[in-house]
């Protein structure tokens, strides 16, 4: 997401290296250069012309203080406008009503009934609501099937009904029955079209006017560029939408969508999907995804993924076990199940400052971890425990059970003697220099088959 788009905002930085102070020449070519950048990243042609000349208007003129060089303060003006284009701040969700109604629209294939059962997921396991899923989709069977799929994952309720043809109905019926089960939100998923076609604007039309819903979101496939933000525009002019869910952002997309579609609509972006799983989902934060375009990573974003995933009393044992050097294969296990919980490895090593553009080239697959479990799966429970008594016999049974070589296994082992010596180390420290940290398969340390 946003590579080639961060690589050619490095370069056009660079236009003003070794400069001693911002002038209208230098800006003109660094900007110049941004422009062209943006247009490559698929962003609308209007909205990158005035994005430039609004940097242009702060750089000039603009004292460099002495501890500051030209191309930091451009990256700060250009971060800041970044910021501003795709709304400034965090928009939040609408959950007014009892219950509050959230109607999805877009067109097919954009995602609205996987975002429905991610939204539903993050409602109730990190604001304690009770969600309810409509299925308002009458001309896909396997819309219903899978909104019900979905649900029972989710352990939500879902309406829905076979036998009826009627969106307005359903969705009508679908509200009377989150009441009488005491949902506080109802999550209505509706049918898309795969172009803008009147009947399905009048249909979506006659389901608002319908429920009046407390929020319509406009769920669009983010891959599709600059045909996102234009069916963004004619959605927004026959239902006037509260906010944009951007899917896919994981996926091959140049960010064009994200950049252009607020200031084209004038709505914010409130959520982003980033990947299939029902917990791949985040509020859209404009100041954090600036940040992750200029390449300074996203470390607030990442420790909120952590925070969410902490356990008080798992880390309190853990720590007991690291003070009393117990630390064995099963905790070396429970942590990894616990990173592979955050998300996809090279998208959180991304947030880290200066890391994202060191993996750039370095292919970290989603199976990063299945050799290191596989050859820990291959382990007696007695050798997990007691890691020491793995001699070579041992080495070869578990190397031949999970794949891999014996060499495989070996460099497991010192990675895990590594890793155990680190977090001892670190428990007692108090200041002063931090002890290196020892690499890992997945990030230069060598390569699990």
């Amino acid at each position: 997401m946003f590579e080639n788009l961060s690589e050619r905002l490095e370069r056009s930085f660079k236009i003003l290296k070794g400069e001693g102070k911002i002038t209208e020449l230098n800006v003109a070519e660094t900007l110049k250069d941004v422009r062209r950048a943006l247009l490559e990243a698929d962003v609308n042609y209007n909205v990158a012309k005035k994005f430039t000349e609004d940097v242009k208007e702060k750089a000039l003129g603009q004292d460099v203080l002495t501890a500051v060089r030209p191309g930091e303060l451009m990256v700060k003006i250009v971060h800041d406008e970044l910021a501003n284009l795709m709304g400034g701040k965090a928009a939040e969700l609408n959950l007014t009503g009892m219950p509050a109604i959230i109607l999805m629209s877009g067109l097919q294939g954009s995602g609205k009934t996987t975002f429905s059962g991610k939204l539903a997921n993050l409602l109730k396991t990190k604001q304690g609501k009770k969600p309810m899923l409509v299925a308002g989709d009458v001309y896909r069977p396997a819309a219903i099937e899978q909104l019900r799929v979905l649900a029972g994952q989710l352990d939500v309720p879902v309406f829905f009904d076979l036998d009826s043809k009627d969106p307005v109905s359903i969705a009508r019926r679908g509200v009377a029955e989150a009441m009488g089960q005491g949902c506080d939100v109802v999550i209505i998923d509706t049918a898309g079209r795969l172009a803008v076609d009147e009947e399905m604007m009048r249909e979506i039309e006659e389901i608002k006017r319908a429920i009046r819903p407390s929020e319509t979101l406009f769920v669009v496939d983010s891959m599709t560029g600059q045909d996102a933000v234009n069916t963004a525009k004619t959605f927004n002019e026959r239902l006037d939408f509260d906010g944009v869910v951007l899917t896919k952002l994981d996926g091959d997309t140049r960010g064009g969508a994200a950049l252009s579609i607020r200031t084209v609509v004038d709505k914010p972006i409130k959520f982003v999907g980033m990947g299939e799983k029902m917990d791949a989902l985040d509020v859209f934060h404009p100041d954090r995804m600036a940040d992750r375009i200029l390449g300074m990573g996203d470390i607030v974003s990442l420790v909120e993924r952590a925070q969410q995933l902490y356990d008080e009393r798992e880390a309190k044992r853990l720590e007991e076990r690291i003070a009393k050097d117990q630390f064995d294969f099963n905790d070396f296990l429970a942590q990894i199940q616990q990173i592979k919980k955050m998300g996809n490895i090279k998208d959180l090593a991304a947030m880290i400052p200066g890391v994202g553009k060191a993996l750039k080239d370095i292919d970290i697959k989603d199976d990063a971890f299945k050799s290191i479990e596989a050859i820990i799966y291959s382990m007696t429970p007695e050798e997990r425990a007691k890691p020491h008594i793995l001699d070579g016999h041992r080495r070869k049974r578990i190397a031949l059970g999970s794949g891999t070589s014996v060499q495989d296994v070996n460099k497991l082992l010192t990675q895990f003697t590594q890793t155990r010596k680190m977090m001892k180390t670190l428990q007692g420290f108090k200041g002063g220099k931090m002890p290196k940290m020892p690499k890992m398969p997945f990030m230069g340390g060598g390569k699990l088959r």
